[in-house]
């Protein structure tokens, strides 16, 4: 049987289920959208978020809706990897979807900006449990190429999330108060909960942790003492800043700097596709090529794009040809697609028995790094393009050297292991 239909068993009210590979994987795209929905939905409400609070026009402190939500997601998942790894992924993602509901409902309910804020930190807190599992339940089910190829199947069903988000907020908005965003995500986290209750739990009993301060110091230590892990992380560190950056600035770039408010939704979501797409061929060429060198070849590709983009930038003012600046901005963007799923996967691969542990640290150091660096660099943006254009292209060059660094070290990455590998149950055994 293939792989994307192998049913597994999965405990549920009413006595055993059954769950094929697709669902699983459209689960747990689920609950990564959980976070999605968090960020992208919110966008076309900045210019209310703005009226209602009195911020002023085109302020850009509406940005910080989005930081303290990565702030949150940072935070609290160095919290909960060493908790999925000693009571198991599902009890986890349960408490992850509470605290998700306390702090939509929290920012649908705030009077106050910052009260708003203090709720979007405690929505990104909620938003990391599903994180944090879903990325667990991966490394506990696949290996090597098949792992990388999963999370970019995953990623390819994540990314329609962005596509469809904004336009579908605006279309919330139209019809409700723009607060009805956040009634909505609530409504979705009900709906994954209760979808969540026909996943079984994947956490080999051999390999549950005590809860204890010298293991989970331990398990940190060991994760960060192991190169590759440490490594491509920090570059993640680096492409999760430029991302944030986006997220931050493009309501303000394409609204304000290209005078395209009306068509945001649809440039928003055309981007997205993009990402969708390298997702798409992500999966079908990483396991041909191998994952190191896909990622040396994007890399090649990445750096001479966001160059030219600070030289159009520059050349023009800060005010660049709109059919120009977007397609290259597109373009660097769905990159990511390439290097983000292929550098978590080497990252986690030689520390596959603290997959919560590394999976809690490597996120929180992406999300928490990643929210700082596009915090500062969002923040210089305002009526022009070429601040953005600078910061992207600089944390682009951060994110290569970290990993050339990392070859340096580790010169035996030269030969490229994970190509293949047939993806595993929680109990070793082979699916299908």
């Amino acid at each position: 049987m293939s792989t994307d239909t192998a049913p597994t068993h999965v405990g549920g009210r009413g006595g055993e289920q059954r769950i094929g590979q697709r669902e699983l994987l459209t689960l747990i795209s689920a609950l990564m959208a959980l976070m999605a929905l968090g960020i992208d939905l919110m966008l076309p409400a900045f210019d209310d978020i703005r009226v209602a609070f009195d911020l002023g026009e085109a302020s850009p402190r509406t940005g910080q809706v989005i930081t303290v939500f990565f702030l949150g997601l940072a935070v609290s998942q160095l919290v909960y990897g060493p908790l999925a790894d000693r009571f198991g992924r599902k009890p986890i993602l349960y408490v992850g979807i509470g605290i998700y509901l306390v702090g939509a409902v929290g920012s649908a309910l705030a009077p106050t900006f910052e009260l708003l804020l203090l709720s979007r930190f405690v929505w990104g807190v909620g938003a990391a449990g599903a994180r944090v599992v879903a990325t667990a339940i991966v490394r506990d089910r696949f290996e090597g190429g098949a792992m990388a190829k999963a999370m970019s199947q995953i990623m390819a069903v994540f990314m329609l999330v962005p596509v469809l988000a904004p336009t579908l907020g605006t279309g919330i908005i139209a019809i409700l108060p723009w607060r009805g965003v956040f009634w909505f995500c609530v409504v979705w986290a009900i709906v994954i909960g209760l979808w969540s209750l026909r996943l079984r739990e994947t956490l080999d009993p051999a390999h549950r942790r005590p809860l204890r301060f010298g293991p989970m110091w331990n398990g940190y230590a060991e994760v960060t003492r192991t190169p590759v892990t440490f490594g491509y992380t920090i570059a993640t560190v680096f492409l999760q800043g430029v991302f944030t950056t986006y997220l931050a600035s493009s309501e303000l770039l394409i609204s304000d700097v290209f005078g395209r408010r009306a068509q945001f939704p649809f440039i928003f979501g055309l981007v997205a596709v993009l990402f969708g797409l390298g997702a798409l061929i992500n999966g079908r060429i990483v396991v041909r090529l191998g994952v190191h060198r896909l990622v040396n070849r994007v890399y090649a590709i990445l750096i001479p794009l966001v160059t030219l983009s600070v030289v159009v930038s520059v050349s023009a003012g800060g005010t660049p040809n709109f059919w120009l600046f977007m397609p290259l901005l597109g373009l660097t963007l769905a990159s990511f697609m390439f290097l983000m799923p292929n550098l978590n996967t080497a990252a986690l691969e030689p520390v596959g028995h603290l997959a919560g542990t590394a999976s809690a640290l490597s996120g929180a150091a992406r999300m928490g790094g990643g929210a700082v660096l596009g915090t500062i660099v969002s923040a210089q943006v305002s009526d022009s393009t070429t601040p953005f254009s600078i910061g992207v292209a600089v944390l682009c060059l951060g994110s290569w050297l970290s990993v050339l660094v990392v070859r340096r070290r580790s010169p035996r990455l030269a030969v490229d292991h994970l190509t293949s590998a047939t993806p595993t149950s929680p109990t070793g055994a082979v699916i299908g």
